[in-house]
């Protein structure tokens, strides 16, 4: 078989990380050459890429719909914005460095102190620092506080289905289908009959296991009424595919005829 001559797959091809480097302006060209002068199967590739945020959405926990939820979509890109800096402090300091000369007198051993410790290690330690300062007041706040308004549910799974109960219409459940009421919080006490699940619903808060013999309790709210879809997050066997349900958040009327009964 013939030698794959292909530019920016012999660049990954390279034998080692010398030779990468060296490489890199020629595999960042030819890169740039395909973007400019894109073939069929290119095009299909960006336009795909394009439209998978829209495929997405309804499961993307960028994509907010209530107040735990965007809270933990806030941390999510304060932790990005914490590593591109991090990133892109280590790119500017390789690239004096593989412009740099043999100096001709001798290096002065403050300057560079002051780059290996005031940069490579100072400022590493401060976005760190201050990122896992932030990450646990984040998770104290999504903490299941006292509220005056709370609505309690039950989320009881099994392979491969959720059945769901509710404090304030005793006796009735609703199978893969959880109602709730729109901009209350609701403390969704999670637990299984069998293996360990797990409760997710990516627009309105983060994910909790349900574990056998134990109850874990997952404040969750939807800051207006519509239908968010969930998940269990964690593999349970062959059916975990399936495993999903969906969240009826209802408005105050029709949240009250639920609870009589009169919505389905």
């Amino acid at each position: 078989m013939a030698p794959d001559r292909h530019p920016t797959l012999g660049f990954l091809k390279s034998g080692s990380v010398i030779n990468r480097i060296v490489e890199l302006p020629r595999f960042l060209g030819a890169l740039f050459h395909r973007l400019r002068h894109p073939s069929h199967s290119t095009v299909v590739a960006l336009t795909s890429l394009a439209l998978l945020p829209a495929c997405v959405e309804r499961l993307s926990a960028l994509h907010p719909a209530g107040p735990a939820a965007e809270t933990i979509a806030t941390l999510w890109w304060g932790l990005l914005a914490g590593a591109t800096a991090i990133f892109l402090l280590v790119m500017a300091l390789l690239l004096p460095a593989f412009r740099r000369r043999e100096p001709r007198a001798a290096p002065d051993d403050r300057r560079q102190r002051l780059w290996l410790w005031g940069l490579g290690l100072a400022f590493p330690s401060v976005v760190l620092a201050t990122l896992t300062g932030y990450g646990l007041v984040v998770g104290e706040r999504l903490l299941p506080h006292a509220a005056s308004d709370l609505v309690t549910v039950t989320a009881e799974a099994r392979q491969w289905e959720w059945r769901f109960g509710y404090a304030d219409r005793p006796g009735q459940t609703t199978e893969n289908v959880l109602h709730i009421p729109a901009g209350r919080p609701v403390d969704v006490q999670i637990t299984s009959l069998d293996v360990i699940h797990s409760f997710w619903v990516p627009r309105l808060a983060g994910k909790l296991d349900a574990i056998p013999g134990h109850v874990n309790v997952l404040r969750i709210e939807a800051t207006r009424p519509g239908t968010y879809r969930g998940l269990s997050a964690e593999f349970s066997g062959e059916g975990y595919l399936g495993h999903t349900f969906r969240v009826e958040a209802h408005d105050p009327a029709s949240w009250g005829a639920f609870l009589r009964g009169d919505a389905p």
